[in-house]
């Protein structure tokens, strides 16, 4: 279900092409995240001063931020290659010591999901980090033997979603880590106007508003929103009429991909409607809840209800499921005398 939501903030297949002609490459072209672009900045200048590889950074924040464009300015600024790998597709020790020995001098190594690295690899990269060598274990038994690689001074940036996962070994090797966060709706209007003049579209100030006040703080579902208004103005106006975007289009569209206008999608409602109409804004248990909306309790646990929570729709309280003041006035409801609070009793469902 969650695969072909159009306010995922997840990576998609038709992302690709436009999210590479869209990146910013250098700093000063990157919107938004101004502490850390400031930080990055130091941290970057002070290496090419010395004329040395910058320190390990982790890049942690939700999907969608720009934590790999950021990567790929790394390079830029230095002036260096980067690799780019990721901690799924690394499933032996191996693999990870095959692509550490063959990098060069000053090389940037970009590890996204560092997360989901096989333990055995996080082993290796330990002493990769720290002193620049790995050994490699040849044969089996008695009889094997440990062969030692020096390794050129190279700089990892490892990415994660979800930094708490990361053994505080690994976390305490990165010599800066940066938190990426959500994004004002202000710097979203200059992430789609500047994207928009870069797609050679005309947009108008309140269809820039309309976008971004639907994007979830999130650039990446900006810009695909952009894209999703584009092709609904090509096909109604005609290709002349597509280099225009007007608030009404903006509208038209994004009622008709049914994200409403606080970014909300058919998911994210029908969870809320479902919590509010069917169990009278709860407390409600999440299977319960999920079995309510027809879909899979996982679904409703990672897809839907993080949003829900962080926007102040809903909450979770001990006995489940709650709908806030705030969730049933989006659904134009008033909420009864006796609603739940955040102090009941626990459900075992919850």
């Amino acid at each position: 279900m969650s695969d072909d939501r159009l306010v995922t903030p997840e990576f998609m297949s038709d992302d690709s092409a436009a999210e590479h002609a869209l990146r910013p490459k250098t700093l000063s072209e990157f919107i938004g995240q101004k502490r850390v672009r400031d930080q990055i900045d130091v941290l970057l200048t002070a290496a090419r001063q010395r004329n040395s590889a910058a320190d390990h950074i982790l890049l942690s924040g939700p999907p969608g931020l720009g934590k790999t464009t950021l990567a790929l300015i790394l390079a830029s600024e230095m002036q260096t290659p980067i690799r780019i790998t990721s901690g799924p597709a690394i499933t032996h020790a191996g693999d990870l010591a095959a692509i550490l020995s063959s990098l060069v001098e000053g090389e940037i190594l970009f590890l996204d999901e560092i997360h989901r690295l096989p333990r055995p690899a996080e082993e290796l990269l330990y002493l990769a980090m720290e002193d620049f060598r790995v050994d490699v274990v040849v044969g089996k038994g008695p009889g094997a033997t440990a062969i030692p690689l020096q390794l050129p001074r190279f700089t990892l940036v490892g990415a994660t979603t979800r930094a708490g996962l990361l053994p505080s070994p690994l976390r305490d090797r990165f010599g800066f880590t940066a938190h990426l966060d959500f994004y004002e709706e202000n710097e979203l209007q200059e992430v789609i106007r500047r994207s928009a003049a870069l797609l050679q579209l005309k947009i108008d100030a309140k269809a820039v508003e309309e976008v971004a006040g639907r994007s979830r703080g999130t650039p990446r579902i900006a810009n695909r929103l952009l894209r999703r208004v584009r092709d609904y103005a090509q096909v109604r106006s005609g290709a002349k009429g597509a280099n225009h975007l007007t608030h009404e289009d903006a509208m038209a569209a994004l009622e008709m991909y049914e994200v409403d206008e606080k970014g909300l999608d058919r998911l994210d409602r029908s969870v809320l409607v479902a919590l509010i109409e069917r169990f009278n804004g709860g407390p409600v248990g999440l299977s319960t809840l999920a079995i309510a909306v027809g879909e899979e309790t996982e679904t409703v646990e990672s897809v839907a209800e993080p949003f829900l929570v962080r926007n102040g729709f809903m909450a979770r309280t001990p006995r489940g499921r709650i709908a806030t003041a705030q969730g049933w006035a989006h659904v134009g409801r008033t909420p009864p005398a006796g609603a739940a609070t955040l102090f009941d009793t626990p459900a075992l469902d919850a």
